[in-house]
């Protein structure tokens, strides 16, 4: 796109923050056709790992979005914990809970991929679906019309288009523009440091480990390695609330010097650098008109439990089949409204476990992260957009709501059914409906499979039950109010 001040007319949808939020958005608008304008201000993708743990929920979006055969090439199982006191090695133990995978959830484990090399393959993913980032390119101002958004670009742009989404950053100028609050806490008031650096070999500090000197002086440190590399991330807290952390090369070493075996010269590279303060924040609000607020810029998050970034991916997978649904397939505008519906208690729900799960880190080995941190629990079952018809359920069943578990379907398995970004009429020991001509509404039927029960389910292209019965009466009014024709019309 060339320099200038005309009004842009080809986008559809202004993306502003080329994080994981932002780029699986541009991942899933792009499969579907929307043509969307990614803007980072940065000149490049963000080089450290704030964000290391992918969630199990997550590895099934990437799996949809066609990104997991690369991720988990890059990534590795969580090690167990090496703790220590001073130069002493100490016992290992496991702060993850593990599970074996099953039929229903074949990504069982949190995997340990460095955020730099996650947002990489997305950004790989996002050029091979013909996508871009315009890095270098800041959002300085928009104003809204009844029937688009207007974006100022630091290009000197302006780009129109029907909808924005701010994917930039718990300190978000789009958010603090609308005069959004955020409402939340400080979850720690002591500062934190944390960095990407590389040890000179030999070390007393191995590579098969996760350590902790949880009683240095000074505060506790923990030194993570990071697959794909020779990298570790460093995490080290500061007893004094009133601390200045140096972030500096110099300043990293010296800190590890003073709290660790480690001697300034042991300290190779440091890659990457940054402090922060654990807050537990989020916004008022997650929709302004035609502005919608995603990731950081919605709710940010303590580390802890690695649910943050995890979040943030699921809100884009949320926001992007839904924009698909309103500029593709003529569903009603408020299909928008859901996203807040939905999105906004999923937020204050894992903003609740983030503070949780950090305030028992301070105590030493913290807390075991078992399923609560796995989000494969999290679903919609109260949104409006949810419907269950099926009478008598037991109190365990798959409901409206719930997301839609994996299982052998044919030659593979119903993950390959549901991947891309269709919606799924699956039929379980019920008849199908007719279906004629629709390519976005895929029918399937399996005999019997307890995990679902019986009844027509009809999947959502972001993995969950949107409806459910035990036969298709109601289901014409629910795919309308998905843009979706009738079942047994012709399209």
């Amino acid at each position: 796109m060339s320099k200038n001040t005309d009004t842009d007319t080809d986008t559809e949808v202004v993306i502003v923050g080329a994080g994981p939020t932002g780029l699986v958005l541009a991942i899933d608008l792009a499969r579907r056709g929307v043509r969307a304008l990614l803007v980072e201000q940065a000149d490049g993708l963000f080089p450290g790992s704030r964000g290391k743990g992918l969630q199990p929920r997550s590895l099934e979006v990437l799996d949809d979005l066609g990104v997991l055969p690369a991720v988990l090439v890059a990534g590795a199982p969580y090690p167990l914990m090496r703790g220590w006191e001073g130069a002493e090695p100490q016992g290992e133990w496991d702060m993850m809970a593990r599970s074996e995978p099953t039929e229903q959830v074949p990504y069982a484990n949190v995997l340990l991929v460095p955020q730099f090399r996650t947002q990489e393959l997305l950004y790989e993913r996002l050029r091979e679906l013909g996508g871009a980032v315009r890095f270098g390119t800041a959002l300085t101002g928009f104003r809204q019309t009844a029937d688009a958004v207007e974006a100022e670009l630091s290009t000197g742009e302006t780009v129109r288009a029907a909808y924005l989404v701010a994917c930039d950053g718990g300190r978000s100028t789009v958010r603090r523009a609308l005069g959004i609050g955020m409402t939340g806490e400080t979850v720690d008031p002591r500062p934190m440091l944390v960095a990407d650096v590389r040890l000179a070999p030999g070390t007393v500090v191995d590579r098969g480990n996760w350590h902790l000197w949880a009683t240095a002086p000074g505060g506790g440190v923990a030194l993570c390695p990071l697959p794909g590399g020779e990298l570790f991330q460093l995490v080290a807290g500061f007893e004094d609330e009133s601390a200045i952390v140096d972030t500096s090369p110099e300043g990293v070493r010296s800190l590890l010097a003073a709290r660790t075996p480690l001697a300034p010269e042991d300290v190779a590279e440091v890659r990457w650098s940054s402090d922060f303060r654990a807050r537990a924040a989020m916004a008022d609000r997650f929709r302004d008109g035609r502005v919608f607020l995603a990731g950081d810029a919605a709710h940010v998050h303590s580390p802890a439990g690695g649910q943050g970034l995890n979040t943030s991916v699921q809100d884009a997978y949320n926001l992007g089949w839904k924009l698909g649904r309103v500029l593709r397939h003529g569903a009603p505008a408020a299909l928008l409204d859901s996203y807040e519906t939905e999105r906004q208690p999923v937020a204050a729900d894992v903003l609740g476990l983030s503070t949780r799960l950090h305030r028992a880190s301070t105590t030493g080995r913290g807390t075991q992260r078992g399923s609560e941190v796995q989000q494969l629990d999290l679903g919609y079952r109260d949104s409006p957009w949810s419907v269950e018809t099926r009478p008598g359920l037991p109190e365990d069943a798959l409901r409206a709501g719930d997301r839609a578990p994996d299982g052998p379907y044919g030659a593979g398995r119903l993950f390959d059914l549901f991947r891309g970004p269709h919606l799924t009429l699956l039929a379980v020991g019920v008849p199908l409906p007719p279906l004629l001509g629709s390519p976005s509404l895929r029918p399937a039927h399996l005999p019997a499979y307890e995990a679902y029960g019986t009844g027509l389910f009809l999947i959502r292209p972001d993995g969950y039950v949107g409806w459910a019965g035990p036969d298709a009466e109601g289901l014409d009014a629910h795919l309308a109010n998905l843009g979706e024709a009738p079942v047994g019309a012709q399209v």
